[in-house]
């Protein structure tokens, strides 16, 4: 385990404190070199029990988390952090199968972002990840709930936008901006929300969970 930092804490001058675990050792490099590089202090892990170590240890505002690994997944470490710590987490995976994607919003990720993706595409994410935890912050509304919500629920935690996204560009191929353009048009389409088309394709994903 490793901690790359910029600054012993996130001060004035750093943009947050991110705990980034993922068990290929490219990737995990890759990905702490690109946070670190736009200014957030990193600290890595390439397995889930040393993750939740550092997270004890250090206290993360936000942990990005590969889903399959050796011995704890990323679910159990997000659920350990969630109900430990209090501290939200993103995963980032290969796999958007119904059921993975029906625990990533039952945990209450606040983002699902499906590989491969380079750090261009995963900076912004994290960023307005972190601008979602400091609005909860000068509200003074708790971003965790205290128990998990149902799954497939849409409780507080589970935005259900960056979620559709991840399905979108799993099942078609896309880069995040072109899901984006497709999930917009979807809500024009059907004159809903952005949000309230993100729920209805979730919920055909869940419906497809049920019948398979």
């Amino acid at each position: 385990m490793n901690k790359a930092a910029a600054g012993d804490e996130a001060g004035p001058h750093g943009k947050g404190r991110i705990l980034v675990v993922d068990d290929d050792r490219l990737v995990l490099a890759t990905v702490t070199h690109g946070l670190a590089q736009a200014g957030y202090e990193v600290i890595d892990a390439d397995n889930g029990d040393d993750a939740i170590l550092l997270a004890r240890e250090h206290r993360p505002q936000l942990a990005l988390l590969d889903i399959r690994m050796e011995g704890k997944s990323g679910f159990d470490v997000a659920e350990t952090l969630r109900d430990a710590y209090g501290i939200p987490f993103m995963f980032l995976s290969a796999f958007s199968d119904p059921a993975t994607l029906a625990t990533v919003k039952s945990l209450g990720a606040l983002a699902y972002l499906v590989k491969p993706l380079d750090v261009g595409q995963i900076v912004p994410a994290v960023e307005a990840a972190f601008g979602r935890l400091r609005l909860a912050e000068a509200s003074g509304q708790p971003l965790l709930p205290a128990q998990p919500p149902p799954a497939m629920s849409g409780g507080p935690l589970a935005d259900p936008v960056p979620l559709a996204l991840g399905v979108l560009m799993h099942r078609f191929s896309l880069p995040r901006e072109e899901a984006w353009r497709r999930l917009q048009r979807l809500a024009d389409e059907h004159k809903l929300s952005v949000a309230a088309q993100a729920e209805r394709l979730l919920a055909a994903v869940e419906e497809l969970a049920r019948t398979a």
